[in-house]
């Protein structure tokens, strides 16, 4: 019974640190590559580093925005990763970036990000509203600093309105004038 309950025990902790793992190290990120000097955008690879957390600490990278091109580099921006996993990690950038702004249409502040479903979207000069899946994560600095932040739902209502404007029919609003439902 008692030797039961310690390998139970250990599995546990085993287990604890294999999902703590893998939950710090999964998700895109962005860094600049030690060896070319400008943003890549990785994915560590987190089943890798959750299977081997119980023996010690083992990252390697599962995608990289320079590969298959240089698929043989050293790797070396896993320092660079492991010294900050939470700063260059892409939804955290782009949640900081969201923070303290509001909708470019609606006017709407931003809140805490819901990365799962509704997500937030961008304008970039000259396009319509994107969303951050048709950005590649090399050039989100790059996007960042020319887009404006789009609330989820202006952003469906644009996209509904460019894919099906036969169906959209304008009405202007008008200052002092109640929104009837019929």
């Amino acid at each position: 019974m008692f030797l039961t309950l310690v390998t139970l025990v250990a599995l546990t902790i085993v287990l604890a640190r294999a999902v703590k793992s893998y939950m710090k190290w999964r998700g895109t990120r962005v860094i600049i590559c030690p060896e070319s000097r400008q943003p890549a955008g990785v994915e560590v690879d987190a089943g890798h580093a959750a299977l081997l957390a119980p023996i010690h600490s083992s990252l390697r990278l599962k995608d990289c925005s320079r590969w298959p091109k240089r698929s043989d580099c050293g790797q070396e921006c896993l320092h660079d990763i492991e010294a900050s996993s939470e700063d260059c990690l892409l939804r955290n950038i782009l949640a900081k970036w969201y923070e303290g702004k509001k909708c470019a249409l609606c006017g709407k502040p931003f809140g805490e990000i819901n990365w799962l479903d509704r997500k937030p979207a961008l304008m970039v000069p000259g396009k319509p509203s994107c969303e951050w899946g048709e950005i590649r994560p090399e050039e989100v600095w790059n996007v960042l600093a020319i887009a404006t932040p789009v609330c989820w739902n202006c952003h469906i209502a644009e996209s509904f309105r460019r894919r099906y404007p036969e169906l959209v029919v304008d009405r202007p609003w008008k200052p002092g004038e109640a929104h009837r439902v019929l």
